[in-house]
C-alpha cells in the first residue's frame, strides 16, 4: 500500500478533548446541582439503574438512590476542599437493586459530578499492595534499574501488555527510558516523540487528572445529556474518570493494534517529568481499585524520584564545586595556569560533561573532541563577544546565531560558553552534538497495515522521523545545575583574575617601598659584614704564618657566621634557639661523633645581634675540642645552660676524657673570640680554664638578650638533625584534607616545595574517602577540625592502610585527638613549609619511596 500524502495535524491543539461530550460506556455519570437535583446524565444510566436517562433530570438525588447512599456522598464531598481535588468510594450500594458501584466524585463548575461503574468482585488491600511495591522500588540504587522496576510493577498490577517510562524534555519532546513489556510485543525503549504528539492541552490535563484510562478504543461514547447547560456550554469534563477520547487519538491507537491504555503521570517538583503508559492489544479494564493503587503508587513513586533527582544534582554539584576548588587553588598556585588552554579546557570539561572544547586565552586556541576547526571556532567569538561577554550563555542550536555553523552541526550543534576574563576576549566553549548523533531507535519496520484518515503521520516511527527532523541540528541542552556549576566556574575564575590584578597592584607598591628600605637596611648590613670579615681576615692573618692554615680557618670561621644567619633568617630575623645553633655547629664538624656530645638544658631563644657573637665563640670552641680537645680522642664534651636569677643566660661547657690539656704559648685570634667577643660586644662573661683533666669554660650572656623557650622540648616541633633531607616529600604523593581553600592552596604551595610529586586536594571526609578509593597515597595532611565535622574518619582509613600522615590543627596543645591518634605528630596553625617539613620526617623516616599510583 502506498503511504498517503503527510497531513497538518496542527489543528489537534485546538481541539477541545475536556468537552467532547461524551463518556466510556463501562460506567455512568450524574451531574447535580448544589441543591441535589439532577442537571445532566450520561445517556447509559438506564443500564445500570433502570431508569430512563430523561426521567432522572431535574430530579433530587435522594429520589433516585438509598439514604444510605446519599448520606455516604455527602459525606465524601466534604472532602472535596481543593481544586481539582478527587473523592473515591468503593463498594457502594446506590439503588435498591444492591448491586455494589465503585464512584468517584468531583466538582465541575458549580455541578458535583458522581461516576459510577461496577464494582470488582474481588477486594485486596491497596495500602499494603502499594507498600510491599514501593519497599521493593527503594531498594534498588540504579537509576535506570529503578524506572525498570517500577514498570515492571505497574504492569504486575494493571495486567497490561505493554507499560512504558516516557519522560518530557524541556522542549515537550519525550524519549521511552524503560519499558516492561509482553516478549510477543515489539519494544518502543529508545523511541522519542516530538512535542506536538502529545497537544498542550492533553499536557494540562494531565497534571490534574493523573490517571487516564480508555478500556475499549472501539467501544461507543456515550452522549451527555443534555450536550449544552441552559448558558450554552458543555460539561467540562477535566476531571472526569470516563472522559471519552479524542478521535486522533483513538486513530493513534488502532495504527498501533492497540485496543486499551492506561496513562499515569508522573508529577515531579510541580511539573510533568512524564507518564506511565500502559498499552494493550485487546480491551481492558482493570478495575478500579487497581487503578487507584497503581496511582497512588506512581504518587509515591514520583515523590521518591524527585528526591533522588535532587540527590543527584547535590551529588553533582558537590563533584564540581570540588574541581572548582581545586582549579582556583592550581590557579592561585601558579597563575601562568590561566594563559594554559589546553589544560583550562580539560579542568573545565571534568566539571560540565560535553563531547568537545574549546578555550581561547591571550590569542591562544586549544580544541579537543568534537568541536569546530580552528578557522570555524574563531569565527564564533565575535558573535560570543556580542551575546556572552559578561554572562554565561549557552544555545542548543548554534546554526540560528550563526547560518555558517550547520556545516559542523554533526560535530558541535549546541554551545556553553563561559567568559574567562574582565573584557569580551577569553572564553571557555563546551560543544555538544546534535542529538541525532547519539540517538537510534531499533524500532521495527513499519507493519503493512490500513491507516485512519490521517495516514501514517500517526505511527510511532513516523513520530521518531519526525522528532528527528525537528532536533535536527539541534543538541541536548546543558541543564539548569549545570549552568548553575558554570556561573560559579566563571564567577570563580574572574575572582582569581581580579585577587591579581589587585595583588599586583599593591604588591608593587609594597615592592617599591620594601626596595628602598632593602636597599638602606642591605647597604648597612653588607658594610657591617664586610668589617667582620676584613677583621677576620686580618686577625686570621696575623695569628698564623702558614697560608694553608689561614684559609681553612678564616672558611670555617665565614662558614659558622652563614649558618647562624641562615637559622636567623629561618626564624624571620627573631630570636633563635640556642640548642639548635649548637647542634649545627656539632654536625657541621662532628658528624660521626655526634652521640659524644651531651646537651643540657631547656632551649631559650637568642635575639639575633647575639646569636652571631655565640655562633662564632662555639664554632671556636667545637673546633678546639675536634682538633686538639675530647673530641679529638675519645673524650666526651659536655654542654650545660640555664638562666640564673637575674635572667642571664649560663653557659657551662666540659671536655673530659680526652688528652692531656695544657695552655698554649700563644693567643691566637680564635682564643681572642672565645674571650673577648661576649664581653666586649654584649657586655657579658667569658672565663676559659685549660685543666689538665679537660677545657672548661664559662659563658654569660645577659638577660635582655634572651627570651624564654618551652620549658620541655615539644616533641611535635623537634628539630630535624641537619643531615636529613632537605625534601622530605621528594616523589610521593600526598592527600591534603583542609576546609578552608586559602589554606588548602598555601599549603599545597608548601608541599610542593618540599618535594611533593603531586597533592590531591579534598574538603570534607566524603572527598577524601573518594580520593582513598582511588589513589593510593604515599603521606597525608589532616586538618583536625573541619567545620561540621572533623578528620578522624580519614586519620582512621589512613591508619588502616598504614598510610603515614599528620594532623594540622589550630587548638595548640590541647589534648583533642583520641587516644589511638594521640601520639601523631601535628602542626600548629598558622605553620611553614618547614613546620610540614619537620612533621613529615618524623613519620616517613628516611628509607620512604613512592608508590603513588590509581587504585584498581
Amino acid at each position: 500500500m502506498s503511504e498517503s500524502q503527510p497531513v497538518d495535524l496542527s489543528n489537534c491543539d485546538r481541539e477541545p478533548i475536556h468537552i467532547l461530550g461524551t463518556v466510556q460506556p463501562f460506567g455512568f455519570l450524574l451531574a447535580v446541582t448544589p441543591e441535589w437535583t439532577v442537571a445532566r446524565v450520561s445517556a447509559n444510566i438506564g443500564a445500570f439503574l433502570g431508569m430512563p436517562a430523561q426521567d432522572l433530570l431535574g430530579r433530587r438525588l435522594e429520589d433516585l438512590l438509598t439514604p444510605k447512599a446519599v448520606h455516604d456522598i455527602r459525606n465524601m464531598v466534604i472532602m472535596l476542599r481543593e481544586r481539582d481535588a478527587l473523592e473515591r468510594g468503593f463498594g457502594l450500594a446506590l439503588d435498591a437493586s444492591g448491586r455494589l458501584y465503585d464512584i468517584a466524585l468531583h466538582f465541575s463548575g458549580p455541578l458535583l459530578v458522581l461516576e459510577a461503574e461496577p464494582a470488582a468482585g474481588e477486594r485486596g488491600d491497596a495500602a499494603s499492595l502499594v507498600r510491599t511495591m514501593m519497599t521493593r522500588v527503594r531498594q534498588v540504587q540504579n537509576t535506570t534499574q529503578f524506572l525498570q522496576t517500577a514498570a515492571r510493577h505497574i504492569r504486575s498490577l494493571t495486567g497490561f501488555d505493554r507499560v512504558k517510562v516516557y519522560k518530557f524534555d524541556d522542549s515537550g519532546a519525550g524519549e521511552v527510558v524503560a519499558e516492561a513489556r509482553n516478549a510477543s510485543v515489539e519494544s518502543f525503549l529508545g523511541l522519542h516523540y516530538p512535542a506536538t504528539d502529545i497537544p498542550a492541552q492533553a499536557r494540562v490535563l494531565y497534571t490534574r487528572n493523573l490517571l487516564r484510562i480508555i478500556a475499549d478504543i472501539d467501544a461507543m461514547p456515550v452522549p451527555i445529556l443534555p450536550q449544552l447547560d441552559q448558558d450554552g456550554a458543555p460539561l467540562d469534563l477535566s476531571l472526569s474518570v470516563l472522559r471519552a477520547v479524542s478521535p486522533i487519538h483513538v486513530e493513534y491507537l488502532r495504527n498501533m493494534g492497540v485496543s486499551a491504555s492506561l496513562s499515569i503521570s508522573i508529577i515531579v517538583e510541580g511539573r510533568l517529568w512524564g507518564l506511565f503508559a500502559c498499552h494493550h492489544y485487546t480491551p481492558r479494564l482493570p478495575n478500579y481499585l487497581e487503578r487507584t493503587a497503581a496511582e497512588l503508587f506512581v504518587s509515591m513513586f514520583s515523590l521518591m524520584l524527585e528526591s533522588r533527582e535532587r540527590q543527584a544534582v547535590a551529588e553533582y554539584e558537590n563533584k564540581a564545586r570540588f574541581m572548582v576548588d581545586r582549579l582556583m587553588a592550581m590557579v592561585a598556585q601558579d597563575s601562568s595556569r590561566l594563559t594554559d588552554a589546553e589544560w583550562l579546557g580539560s579542568i573545565v570539561a571534568e566539571a560540565i560533561p560535553a563531547e568537545g572544547v574549546g578555550v581561547y586565552v591571550n590569542g591562544s586556541t586549544s580544541l579537543s573532541g568534537l568541536t569546530p576547526n580552528q578557522t570555524q571556532f574563531l569565527a564564533l567569538l565575535p558573535v560570543l563577544n556580542r551575546n556572552a561577554a559578561s554572562r554565561v550563555f549557552t544555545l542548543d542550536q548554534i546554526g540560528t546565531l550563526t547560518p555558517e555553523a550547520s556545516a559542523y552541526a554533526n560535530r558541535a550543534a549546541g554551545l556553553l560558553a563561559i567568559p574567562i576574563s574582565r573584557m569580551p576576549r577569553d572564553y571557555v566553549v563546551l560543544f555538544r552534538p546534535e542529538q541525532l548523533r547519539s540517538v537510534r531507535w531499533a524500532g521495527k519496520p513499519e507493519k503493512l497495515t490500513e491507516y485512519g484518515p490521517n495516514g501514517p503521520r500517526l505511527t510511532p516511527r513516523k513520530s521518531f522521523e519526525e522528532w528527528s527532523e525537528q532536533v535536527k541540528g539541534t543538541a541536548v541542552p546543558f541543564t539548569p545545575a549545570e549552568l548553575r556549576v558554570a556561573e560559579t566556574l566563571r564567577a570563580a575564575l574572574l575572582e582569581v583574575i581580579l585577587r591579581l590584578a589587585d595583588a599586583v597592584g599593591m604588591e608593587r607598591a609594597r615592592a617599591e617601598e620594601r626596595q628602598t628600605l632593602l636597599i638602606a637596611e642591605l647597604n648597612h648590613r653588607v658594610r657591617n659584614i664586610l668589617a667582620l670579615i676584613r677583621g677576620l681576615l686580618g686577625q686570621s692573618r696575623l695569628s698564623t704564618q702558614n697560608p694553608k692554615e689561614m684559609l681553612e680557618n678564616l672558611d670555617r670561621r665565614i662558614l659558622s657566621l652563614a649558618r647562624a644567619h641562615d637559622q636567623i633568617t629561618t626564624d624571620q630575623w627573631g630570636p633563635s634557639g640556642l640548642r639548635g645553633l649548637i647542634e649545627t655547629e656539632a654536625e657541621a664538624f662532628l658528624a660521626l661523633k655526634r652521640e659524644r656530645i651531651v646537651l643540657d638544658g631547656d632551649d631559650v631563644r637568642v635575639q639575633p645581634e647575639a646569636f652571631t657573637v655565640l655562633a662564632l665563640v662555639v664554632h671556636e670552641m667545637m673546633t678546639n675540642a675536634a682538633k686538639y680537645g675530647a673530641l679529638s680522642d675519645n673524650g666526651t664534651l659536655r654542654i650545660a645552660w640555664g638562666r640564673d636569677e637575674t635572667g642571664d643566660l649560663t653557659l657551662l661547657w666540659r671536655e673530659t676524657g680526652g688528652p692531656v690539656v695544657t695552655a698554649p704559648r700563644r693567643r691566637g685570634f680564635g682564643s681572642v673570640i672565645i674571650e673577648r667577643s661576649i664581653p666586649h660586644e654584649l657586655g657579658g662573661k667569658a672565663t676559659l680554664r685549660y685543666r689538665m683533666t679537660g677545657v672548661e669554660a664559662d659563658f654569660c650572656v645577659p638577660g635582655r638578650y634572651v627570651t624564654a623557650a618551652p620549658a620541655t622540648p615539644n616533641p611535635r616541633e623537634m628539630r630535624v638533625p641537619a643531615n636529613e633531607a632537605l625534601l622530605p616529600l621528594r616523589g610521593l604523593s600526598v592527600l591534603l584534607l583542609e576546609d578552608s581553600l586559602m589554606i588548602a592552596m598555601e599549603c599545597e604551595s608548601a608541599l610542593h616545595e618540599l618535594g611533593a610529586q603531586s597533592v590531591h586536594v579534598a574538603a570534607d571526609v566524603r572527598a577524601a574517602a573518594k580520593l582513598l578509593d582511588d589513589v593510593r597515597f604515599d603521606f597525608a595532611v589532616l586538618d583536625l577540625n573541619l567545620g561540621r565535622e572533623t578528620s578522624l574518619p580519614v586519620a582512621d582509613m589512613l591508619a588502616e592502610r598504614g598510610t603515614p600522615f599528620i594532623f594540622a590543627t589550630g587548638y595548640g596543645e590541647a589534648g583533642v585527638l583520641p587516644a589511638m591518634h594521640e601520639a601523631r605528630p601535628a602542626v600548629i596553625k598558622p605553620y611553614e613549609a618547614q613546620d610540614l617539613g619537620k612533621a613529615a620526617s618524623l613519620v616517613l623516616g628516611p628509607t620512604t619511596k613512592a608508590t603513588s599510583s590509581p587504585r584498581a
